[in-house]
């Protein structure tokens, strides 16, 4: 392992206490006026958090900027009040007004709720100076979130000469919880970006992440919460129209559709949806692939996100193998398949969450025919922090008969390992069946890691049967063995202005289920540095091998022989920190490459010039020198926000690629004209360039409406 080893002044990690610290909430009027000033009495007189404690960059230390925080509670919403001082207001960073933009690279206040308190999941909430929110649902453990789920809430701040402040009302409809608890696991934290500081509330400790809800205060004294019916119906009515083919004639067309969801208690959500549309879903970023492997994309439509979080199974999996992949479910070979009806159940009953989706899509000549496919998912809390579970799907949105899936895991987790330290163990099996299919249709795999913040150590292995292959799931690579070992060291030095090294180690292997190798990888990281400023710099050396069984065509007309392959590829980037009006990062990766050699540039910038506007830009750049011939391939991609309020956004994302030899742009108008209400206008236009003219491939205009209403 190479490691940078530094005479390091790291403060001592702060004791957190066995007692979590606790809030009470204050009493919630009926006419609060959510203007972002808390000029109202109810908030005079309610109890306060009167600070937070820096986490980063000096551990334990007082903040910079004072930050006060509030909750007021009625039966039907609960409010956060926020004072966030600052003794330069001047250099507040805030660019995004968008809904769910990045903010993690400015000024932002972060409020995180486990409502069923079982210390596992929960709610994530952002809110910036320029008022633009954040939210995303708390994936099982705290390690990572789901931030394209949406819920129905409000913000408002205003900006003065001490700072800036903030109100954040949430509608206890938008939450699911566990009915009769007086107190949920709360924490919060605040940005200050040009100082890259951090201060949180509850457990203030490096080792530990905000959406770690089992190292969460309370919020304590809640009212008892009333849902009313729990009713939420949700009509919207789509129409447009455009060219689908080059040489297709305008036509148009309207339809409605019609989403329900009714609370069954206070924590199961069940939902039903009829002509199910995805107008607003924003469009797939495109991706260079220079391996023989399928590329994953996240699922980004509303419909399958609610309750997303039941569905994470394994410890550690990632993408290489999702035995519930939604997206399967109305896109089958990248083509849209219309579906007609959707059901789904989630939510929790006791320690047990529950999860169920069931669909059923129609026809599309050539593509797929109808189709019933769902799936099941259960998932017991035990030990403190643990959980066991299983999941079943069943059905192919292609009509293959006989398909389903069917698993167990078993994950341990806790934060109290040697006292304060996080540690995990899981455990994973599944099956699958198909009529007509052979070979080994098993999967199975265990994963131990010690996450913290100065050593962060993982151990994973799993075993993928070659006829493994979930009609409702996704799996890149079948028939394999793979082993892989991850380790960490990152100090915070005190010299050079360096905020923190990572010092980053990872070996990958993977052989067929003979024990024949097919690949291997070796990463290492002997400089990743980021400097106070929050520039960062970072050179990576990479051993690869990769063992072909059969030709692997990398680029048209472009074919690597069958054949072991041993290569040696670098890495040099460096970054300047998005506190900045322009910022971005430029990444070479170099060296040999199969039988050849390859370079690849990569290049994001970002311009922000003013609130009212931003611009991005990502660019690639692939020149291929193989023995079988050469290749070049790049990839562009613009876009550009007009931000006029956190209500209402114009979006532009223009992108283009050389091995499609296409142009497509995808503009987007949101007007959230009432927090129950939203207007989509969507115009795309994709171009092509066929027998060497740029011609129209084809081009779609849709207008969306939408509105919820509660009962």
């Amino acid at each position: 392992m190479m490691l940078v080893v530094a005479s390091c002044a790291i403060p001592a990690h702060a004791q957190v206490p066995d007692t979590p610290p606790s809030l009470r909430v204050g009493a919630l009027p009926p006419d609060l006026r959510l203007d972002g000033m808390l000029s109202e009495p109810a908030w005079a007189s309610a109890p306060a958090i009167e600070n937070l404690t820096m986490t980063e960059p000096k551990a334990g230390d007082s903040p910079t900027g004072r930050t006060r925080v509030q909750v007021l509670a009625s039966s039907h919403a609960i409010v956060f009040g926020i004072v966030c001082d600052d003794p330069d207001p001047r250099g507040i960073v805030s660019y995004t007004k968008q809904r769910d933009g990045s903010m993690a690279s400015e000024d932002h206040v972060e409020i995180v709720l486990d409502t069923f308190r079982d210390g596992r999941s929960g709610y994530t909430f952002w809110v910036n100076p320029g008022g633009a929110r954040y939210d995303a649902l708390i994936n099982p453990g705290g390690s990572d979130v789901n931030s394209n789920w949406d819920g129905i809430w409000e913000a408002a701040t205003r900006r003065s000469d001490t700072g800036w402040t903030a109100e954040i009302r949430i509608p206890i409809q938008t939450l699911g919880f566990k009915p009769g608890l007086t107190a949920w696991n709360f924490n919060v934290q605040r940005r200050i970006q040009r100082l890259q500081e951090t201060d949180r509330w509850a457990s203030p400790v490096r080792d530990y992440k905000i959406t770690q809800m089992s190292r969460a205060g309370l919020l304590t004294e809640l009212p008892d919460f009333d849902l009313g019916l729990g009713l939420t119906v949700r009509p919207s009515v789509v129409a447009g129209g455009g060219a689908p083919t080059p040489d297709s004639a305008f036509s148009g067309d309207a339809h409605a559709s019609l989403d329900v969801t009714k609370r069954v208690g206070a924590n199961l959500l069940a939902s039903a949806s009829v002509n199910t549309d995805f107008a607003e879903t924003d469009v797939d970023t495109r991706q260079t692939n220079l391996t023989r492997f399928s590329l994953y994309f996240p699922e980004k439509r509303t419909f399958f996100l609610e309750g997303s979080d039941i569905f994470q199974f394994g410890a550690g999996l990632g993408s290489d193998v999702v035995p519930f992949f939604s997206r399967s479910i109305g896109l089958v070979n990248g083509q849209q398949v219309p579906i007609r009806a959707a059901g789904k159940l989630n939510g929790r009953i006791g320690q047990t969450s529950v999860g169920a989706v069931v669909a059923r899509t129609g026809s599309v000549g050539g593509v797929a025919p109808a189709s019933t496919m769902g799936a099941f998912r259960i998932k017991q809390n035990v030990l403190r922090e643990s959980s066991v579970g299983a999941i079943v799907t069943f059905g192919d949105p292609t009509g293959q008969s006989g398909s389903w899936l069917a698993g167990a895991d078993f994950t341990y987790q806790t934060s109290r390992f040697r006292g304060d330290k996080n540690f995990l163990v899981g455990l994973w099996g599944l099956a699958t069946g198909q009529a007509g299919t052979t070979g080994d249709h098993g999967a199975a795999g265990i994963r131990v890691a010690y996450p913290n913040d100065l050593w962060n150590v993982s151990l994973t292995y799993m075993r993928v049967g070659d006829g493994f292959q979930p009609a409702l799931g996704f799996v890149p690579r079948p028939g394999v063995h793979s082993f892989s070992l991850v380790g960490e060291y990152d100090p915070r030095p005190s010299f050079w202005h360096i905020r923190q090294m990572f010092n980053e180690f990872e070996v990958v292997a993977v052989t067929d289920l003979r024990g024949q190798w097919e690949s291997y990888r070796v990463f290492l990281a002997p400089v990743n540095w980021r400097f106070e400023s929050g520039d960062r710099v970072e050179v990576n050396v990479r051993p690869t091998g990769e063992q072909l069984a059969a030709p692997f065509e990398i680029a048209d007309g472009i074919v690597i022989p069958a054949g072991p392959y041993h290569f040696m590829r670098y890495r040099l980037e460096a970054g300047s920190a998005a506190k900045r009006k322009l910022s971005g990062q430029a990444t070479w990766w170099f060296g040999s490459f199969y039988d050849g050699h390859l370079d690849q540039m990569l290049l994001t910038l970002a311009w922000n010039p003013m609130a009212l506007f931003t611009f991005s830009l990502s660019g690639e750049r692939d020149i291929g020198r193989l023995k079988e011939g050469r290749f070049n391939q790049t990839l562009l991609g613009v876009r550009t926000k007009v931000n006029v309020s956190p209500n209402l956004q114009i979006s532009s994302f223009v992108q283009y690629d050389t091995e499609s030899r296409a142009v497509g742009t995808n503009t987007r108008l949101r007007w959230t004209f009432h927090p129950l209400g939203d207007l989509f206008v969507i115009y795309n236009h994709n171009l092509k360039e066929i027998t060497d003219r740029w011609r129209l491939d084809s081009n779609q205009l849709l207008v969306k409406l939408q509105y919820s209403w509660r009962y």
